[in-house]
């Protein structure tokens, strides 16, 4: 019998804590002086000379501010901290070209965050099925919602444990994100099918075989008018109507530089958590359909994106305005709300923990190449589809919309392992004037419906004879 290879992996799981009232303000309080010493940080950081800035300069500045300042010993130390880690993280980020420069965090927009960095002081046990406690500094034993096993009491060791916590608040309330590290076993390889992904609207998950995933609920409302709380109920989205009806009364009484009412902040508040909500939902259905697509697939093959530069507002400069402002920007909220990044997220790494794989291809000229044999013709780019239902391929083939692409995705992603293709070309895709790819091929034959099946290398023959128009 072969040895079992152990692997190390790293993951978080968020749960909801139960609190109090004085635990709440007390949790709020912390969080405001965390983001107060941010600020504060930032300022200090900047002002310096950068000779001067220096971790232990910066450590024994807030050091000295806890006390001068006397609401800033409302954040625990290590807490304290953990603000100068990550500040400091984010200056690495910005100077490696990973992100932008850290900036001031407002009230307003920033989340309210506390950081617990030692898993020792949480104490993590488990009540009952549905319950746990965790131990959180100056609020004392929390309850918070047991939704996944943890590496507690006696499965805890040097390679199983939590290693710390941070503590979130959303519109929802206050929730625990622990940091898990584990050691499991080795994946065994999936022998599942392969299939090919393409995302959209209407459709969300378009798969290669037919097996489409749909949210269960219809995509557009009345009059065909999209629609953007699709995940609410419809009493849901009659008390959402109301109360943005509500807030926008509420707004138009109050004087420009006047702060928000208390009344108008508890209606903003009431529509953050319906939108929470709906969040949520969607969130979970990701998680639903993921796991079961990794689960039962073996090879994922999926378009890599742009995401970013497919949500860019289509207004335009005062010299150069945009057209179809309006259709756009319904567009991009429609892409945004799907959340096609986190979709791929979920699959990757599920589909890693199951043993398979996730391949990803260059989106352009997907929808133009033929399934058969990956082939794009110049002509196919300029063929405009006379029905939104269809559209034709490089061959000539007419094909429903969402196929296409998924079926492409599907040859083109094992090609991309298999496959040498001509110097100065793109992998996973090649045009009619090139040599087909060396190597190890597809099967010429393969058909809109089926799954992946490698086969041998065809002939110039074979290969020129299914790239013919019919």
């Amino acid at each position: 019998m072969s040895d079992v290879v152990m692997v190390h992996r790293q993951f978080g799981h968020r749960a909801r804590l139960a609190l109090d009232t004085a635990r709440r303000t007390m949790l709020d309080e912390q969080a405001h002086a965390a983001r107060a010493l941010w600020n504060l940080l930032h300022d200090w950081w900047t002002m310096q000379a950068r000779d001067r800035r220096t971790l232990a300069a910066a450590d024994a500045a807030i050091r000295q501010a806890r006390k001068d300042i006397d609401w800033l010993t409302v954040l625990p130390a290590q807490a304290a901290q953990a603000v100068l880690k990550t500040y400091f993280q984010s200056w690495m980020n910005c100077w490696e070209g990973r992100a932008a420069a850290p900036t001031f965090k407002s009230r307003l927009r920033s989340s309210l965050v506390v950081d617990v960095p030692q898993g020792r002081d949480l104490k993590v046990i488990r009540v009952h099925r549905r319950w746990g406690m965790v131990n959180i500094p100056k609020a004392g034993r929390v309850r918070f919602r047991w939704t996944r096993e943890l590496p507690v009491g006696k499965h805890t060791d040097d390679n199983n444990r939590v290693t710390g916590a941070r503590l979130v608040k959303d519109a929802l309330g206050w929730h625990i994100a622990f940091r898990v590290t584990a050691t499991t076993p080795e994946p065994v390889a999936h022998t599942g099918p392969e299939v090919g992904i393409d995302v959209g609207v209407t459709v969300p998950l378009a798969l290669s075989d037919g097996n489409h995933q749909d949210h269960g609920r219809p995509a557009r409302a009345e009059h065909n008018r999209s629609d953007r709380d699709k995940w609410l109920t419809t009493p849901e989205k009659r008390r959402l109507l109301r109360l943005e009806q509500r807030a926008a009364h509420r707004k138009t009484h109050r004087m420009p530089g006047e702060r928000t009412s208390k009344r108008l902040r508890v209606t903003y508040d009431q529509i953050r958590r319906l939108r929470a909500t709906a969040t949520r939902r969607v969130v979970d259905w990701q998680h639903h359909t993921t796991t079961t697509l990794a689960t039962h697939y073996g090879t994922i093959v999926v378009e890599q994106l742009q995401i970013p530069n497919m949500v860019k507002s289509a207004r335009g400069t005062i010299e150069q305005p945009g057209t179809h402002v309006a259709q756009k920007s319904g567009l991009n909220r429609a892409i945004s709300q799907e959340a096609w990044g986190r979709t791929i997220t979920m699959l990757a790494y599920k589909t890693a923990r199951n043993g398979g794989q996730l391949i990803k291809v260059p989106a352009p000229g997907t929808s133009q190449r033929c399934s058969v044999c990956a082939i794009i013709t110049p002509a196919a780019a300029k063929t405009k589809p006379r029905s939104s239902a269809k559209t034709r391929t490089a061959d000539g083939r007419a094909t429903p919309t969402t196929t296409p692409p998924a079926t492409s995705c599907t040859y083109t992603g094992p090609a991309m392992r298999w496959s040498r293709l001509p110097e100065g070309q793109s992998s996973g895709a090649h045009t009619a004037s090139s040599r087909p790819p060396q190597g190890r091929a597809e099967s010429p034959t393969f058909t809109y419906g089926e799954s992946f099946k490698p086969a041998s290398a065809p002939s110039q023959e074979v290969f020129r004879s299914s790239c013919r128009r019919p």
